[in-house]
């Protein structure tokens, strides 16, 4: 073969390369192997902020529990971790993940079965019940109380399927910022979300009250990956695992939602 032949072999194959959208990286973690990201040397991750303890902005930063476990796993592949805030429908839907945006997601994501047909889920790192906020002054106080009541719940999320099960009158939010200004406001009568979100609309809003929590199992919370990318899912599941393992989680858990336990129950005193 001769060098002109080796030279256009080679430029073919570039294009071909960013045409994919996708570069390969070698991973320096356990287990060798390449992972395939959207971007050179950057783990591209989506998530949905604000969801505080999880992500929101502080400084023009993106932080919180996700960003810290998404900034552990970009280190173990020896790459910087570039996150990007898109709506929880994106999440949801899986679309983030199969459109090209990200490589991961990591958005308080609570795994269900309607979801593992659309992405394929890590090893879990949070557990997280349901509960109701409502105003001190409020009659709520059990899931029979929100039959017909007003209820604010961010669209696509558990709590908006927890609230419509008990026969809520539903009004959906795009994050829960808004959803937790409509409580405040009287626009709707209580708020269904993960215990750890409304734990922290809590700390900034003394007015407000939990009604109650759920009593059935707890929301188990993983990060996502497209259904054909195994190798990042299982660099992902490494990572969590590391941090697990070392006792790092639960430092992290501890910096953002108050609780080293892996159930976010223990951190009710002072979302998903």
């Amino acid at each position: 073969m001769t060098t002109a032949t080796k030279k256009t072999l080679a430029l073919f194959a570039l294009a071909t390369l960013l045409l994919s959208g996708c570069v390969s990286t070698e991973s320096s973690g356990s287990g060798g192997g390449s992972v395939n990201l959207i971007k050179p040397d950057t783990l591209s991750v989506c998530t949905n902020t604000p969801y505080k303890p999880f992500e929101y902005e502080e400084n023009g930063k993106i932080v919180g529990l996700d960003a810290d476990i998404a900034e552990a796993i970009a280190k173990d592949l020896g790459v910087k971790a570039q996150l990007t805030s898109i709506s929880f429908e994106g999440l949801d839907s899986g679309t983030g993940l199969t459109s090209g945006q990200c490589d991961i997601a990591l958005g308080g994501i609570s795994v269900t079965d309607a979801r593992k047909s659309k992405m394929a889920f890590s090893n879990v790192y949070f557990e997280d019940k349901q509960a109701i906020l409502v105003p001190k002054d409020s009659k709520i106080s059990s899931a029979a109380d929100l039959k017909g009541a007003k209820v604010g719940a961010q669209q696509a999320t558990s709590g908006e399927e927890y609230a419509k099960n008990q026969g809520a009158d539903v009004t959906q939010y795009e994050d829960t910022s808004l959803m937790i200004s409509a409580l405040e406001t009287g626009k709707v009568q209580a708020v269904s979300a993960n215990l750890s979100v409304i734990s922290e609309a809590l700390k900034a809003n003394p007015s407000l009250k939990i009604a109650y929590e759920t009593s059935e199992g707890a929301d188990e919370i993983a990060a996502a990956v497209s259904p054909t990318n195994t190798t990042l899912l299982e660099k992902a599941n490494q990572s969590i695992d590391k941090l697990k393992n070392s006792g790092e989680l639960n430092k992290l858990k501890e910096k953002w939602v108050g609780a080293s336990s892996t159930s976010s129950t223990a951190a009710t005193a002072p979302k998903s």
